[in-house]
């Protein structure tokens, strides 16, 4: 596996926990159903295509990448302060919509820096963002 691969993978999964664990965040305070089922769909997919991207790193050799401890940090602070200060479903498609936007721009740009990697991992990074659309166009009615 070459190095564009492993790079593109690592930061794929590290961008897969730090949704899933924003969504696994968020969700005990969904009221709506609706929003609920979004949100739960767009865990699912992250956890399948993180499955996939741990999967061929562990096939190769190689490890995955946590995502960045201040990056996360900050994340969780912000998500803690958020939905204690204003606890709605409205709050939650804000916090869901910066998350995604900031996906969304950093897969982007790792497709774009990392051209060398082999096309499956290019389809994973493609379908994670992909997947941070889907839950950004369903969260904007609750904005």
């Amino acid at each position: 596996m070459n190095q564009d691969t492993v790079k593109l993978l690592r930061e794929c999964n590290a961008g897969i926990k730090m949704g899933e664990n924003a969504i696994k965040k968020v969700l005990p305070k969904v009221k709506n159903r609706e929003l609920k089922r979004t949100l739960e769909v767009c865990k699912d997919t992250h956890a399948e295509l993180g499955d996939r991207t741990h999967s061929i790193l562990l096939e190769s050799g190689e490890d995955t990448k946590p995502p960045h401890a201040i990056a996360s940090a900050m994340s969780d602070a912000k998500i803690s302060i958020k939905m204690m200060m204003n606890p709605t479903d409205g709050e939650v498609a804000s916090l869901m919509t910066d998350g995604c936007n900031m996906g969304i721009k950093s897969l982007s740009k790792y497709l774009n820096k990392y051209k060398g990697a082999d096309s499956r991992s290019r389809q994973i990074a493609k379908e994670l963002i992909a997947s941070e659309e889907y839950l950004n166009l369903g969260v904007r009615e609750f904005l």
